[in-house]
């Protein structure tokens, strides 16, 4: 796969890759150099701090908490077992964070494909 080309795009998948769904409890600007970073990196280690701020996962798993744990469920068969002695807080960025790098692996890719698709159509214009 061409990770180079999610590495060099800053464009919301919104705009780069529009057959790409993007789930209601992930940021809607979310780029494919962030999606990169998940895959290669991981929700911890900062690569997509929505999941990590306390605040911001608190506020996301109160509103689409039912749609993330399905998510979750959905993909492994199962919902994975938190850290021992995690908070609350720790609990919602655990969820989210699973669930997000879950989805960054699923669609990586479709936008891949997407990126290439209208690298090839800019060359070929004229």
């Amino acid at each position: 796969m061409k990770r180079l080309n999610l590495w060099n795009t800053e464009t919301p998948i919104s705009e780069c890759a529009p057959d790409v769904v993007v789930p209601d409890w992930i940021d809607s600007d979310i780029s494919p150099s962030d999606i990169a970073a998940i895959i290669q990196f991981g929700c911890a280690s900062g690569a997509y701090m929505s999941a990590n701020y306390y605040d911001v996962a608190l506020a996301t798993m109160a509103e689409h908490g039912d749609d993330v744990l399905q998510y979750i469920v959905d993909a492994l068969g199962e919902l994975p077992k938190p850290p021992d002695s995690a908070s609350w807080s720790g609990i919602t960025c655990h969820y989210l964070s699973c669930a997000v790098e879950l989805w960054a692996s699923s669609v990586e890719s479709k936008v891949v494909d997407a990126l290439d698709a209208a690298h090839s159509d800019y060359y070929n214009r004229g």
